[in-house]
């Protein structure tokens, strides 16, 4: 089965579904589409953040360096969960609302007539960043329901760090993926992820993405487990399970 996962920067679909994708990767034949760069936002290089909009050209050279090598992490961590199919579209960082929206669907509805999926995973569309929204909110328009779409579900994954400080919290997940076996490997993945992962309390921390993944699993028999909120599904037959 052809699966494609829409994600807004490299490392959001690790955090969201790392454990998902290793699990995933020994069936299915994965693609993930990343629509933005994930590095122009802070305005500044070396991976620090400051007040201010404006960015010079020596700023910008030393930035899209970091971009590339952002892009060459997440082929390595892709790699540890078993996916090798990626596409880059480096789009601004934190700045898709500034971008015709139009031109963010027919960029994954490209990717949807190329790769054909049956599965889509994507942001939620509660989400503190703007690119998040915009990925669920493009993946939703692309791939409407329309008569000989191949897409027959869609599903949304929690960013830590980012859907769970949207206030008011609306993340209602309905699927539990249980990734006890799996979990070394996402951790390991984001280790790709280096320079954007943080020191505990911060969510997005090593510390607190085994919590979370501990106490979704906990939850529902696992000893620990992703989960996702069932978007759409059209069914024709029923077969076993996608995650079995």
């Amino acid at each position: 089965m052809n699966i494609l996962v829409v994600s807004a920067h490299p490392d959001d679909e690790i955090i969201g579904m790392g454990g998902t994708l290793k699990k995933l990767s020994k069936k299915h034949n994965i693609s993930v589409l990343f629509l933005a760069e994930g590095i122009t936002a802070r305005k500044k290089s070396g991976h620090v953040n400051v007040p201010n909009y404006e960015v010079d050209n020596i700023e910008k050279k030393k930035m899209q360096r970091e971009i590339e090598w952002r892009n060459n992490n997440a082929i390595r961590a892709l790699k540890l969960v078993g996916v090798k199919n990626t596409k880059f579209l480096n789009y601004p960082d934190n700045e898709l609302d500034t971008m015709p929206f139009l031109k963010i669907v027919k960029s994954v509805e490209k990717e949807i007539c190329r790769i054909k999926p049956k599965i889509i995973f994507t942001h939620h569309y509660n989400d503190l960043n703007v690119d998040h929204r915009l990925a669920f909110e493009s993946t939703i328009t692309a791939s409407r329901p329309l008569e000989g779409s191949p897409v027959n579900s869609i599903f949304s994954f929690e960013s830590i760090s980012s859907t769970d400080w949207k206030l008011p919290y609306s993340f209602k997940p309905n699927v539990f993926v249980d990734i006890s076996n799996e979990l070394k490997s996402k951790i390991h993945a984001l280790s790709e992820y280096k320079k954007e992962m943080r020191k505990f309390p911060h969510p997005r921390s090593k510390d607190t993405i085994e919590a979370v993944a501990k106490r979704w699993g906990s939850l529902y028999g696992f000893h620990a487990a992703e989960a996702f909120e069932l978007v759409m599904s059209r069914i024709k037959n029923f077969n076993n399970s996608l995650f079995s």
